[in-house]
């Protein structure tokens, strides 16, 4: 065999073995999830005998709630940040992407310059303003900020819709204004159906960050019935304070099922987003 006819089979050798490597982890993580405590420290993979009844009790380990509750929970937070992210963020960024307004540069550099504010930061400040505000314990300080174009990831979703709508040709505007469109009419019926792929981005991106943010949940919510799928996971022990470690994998593994998912279905428009804001900056 030539060295032509070798090269996509070595290419492909390498390729899946560093996959096997990089997969590795997960196999473990699934294996152990079916594993008892004393198990857990053998060298082998897979158990001896399947232990699926950790996901059926790491899902009811928590008394009186079980995980569904704390999956609904969760939806039911990041569904009302995911929808005023998008609906204050789009309107960000088509005012500073179309709109002419006094010192546009000056307030969209500021706002840029707001990135490298690091959020440890503003941790205990924003605390302070959401406990005068007797929003502790409830879900406002995730969902209020959002709604002005803040919180977690604002700014960077404000920049990525403002590269992707300056793509978009100005003869469209110019065209809805002959029609009599208004400014919010080009909005919602011109530049809001062209956004789709980046609208797609901003979503997964948002629902990562906040199904991820523990820190932000461990702070903010007390009480057990607001508990999210994170502050759920650190619950899971024995009445004498050590982890049922299969329970635990069992359920950390369940709760990653929704992002994952949500990334592989949505794939197609997340890299057109990207790919497609990245060329007409």
């Amino acid at each position: 065999m030539t060295r032509r006819k070798w090269s996509p089979v070595i290419r492909h050798a390498v390729l899946i073995l560093f996959s096997l490597v990089m997969v590795y982890p997960v196999i473990w993580w699934i294996g152990a999830s079916l594993k008892t405590n004393q198990e857990l420290s053998s060298p082998s993979i897979f158990p001896s005998v399947p232990q699926w009844s950790n996901y059926i009790n790491g899902w009811n380990s928590v008394p009186g709630f079980t995980f569904t509750d704390f999956y609904l929970n969760t939806f039911y937070l990041i569904t009302a940040v995911i929808i005023v992210t998008v609906i204050s963020c789009t309107l960000v960024a088509f005012g500073f992407a179309r709109l002419d307004f006094p010192l546009r540069g000056f307030w969209f550099s500021l706002l840029m310059l707001t990135l490298m504010l690091p959020g440890q930061v503003l941790i205990i400040p924003q605390y302070a303003m959401f406990h005068q505000f007797g929003w502790v314990n409830t879900y406002l300080p995730f969902i209020v900020p959002h709604a002005l174009a803040g919180g977690a990831g604002g700014t960077f979703f404000v920049f990525l819709l403002v590269q992707f709508i300056r793509g978009i040709p100005r003869e469209l505007d110019e065209s809805a204004k002959i029609d009599g469109c208004s400014w919010f009419g080009i909005y919602w019926r011109i530049v809001m159906p062209l956004m789709k792929p980046s609208i797609v981005t901003v979503i997964i991106f948002c629902f990562l960050w906040n199904w991820d943010d523990f820190l932000g949940h461990l702070l903010y919510i007390n009480s057990v019935d607001k508990y999210t799928v994170g502050l759920a996971l650190r619950m899971i022990n024995d009445s004498q304070g050590g982890a049922e470690w299969g329970q635990l994998l069992a359920m950390s593994l369940v709760s990653i099922l929704p992002a994952t998912l949500l990334f592989v279905f949505a794939q197609k428009y997340f890299v057109e987003g990207v790919a497609t804001t990245g060329l007409k900056g």
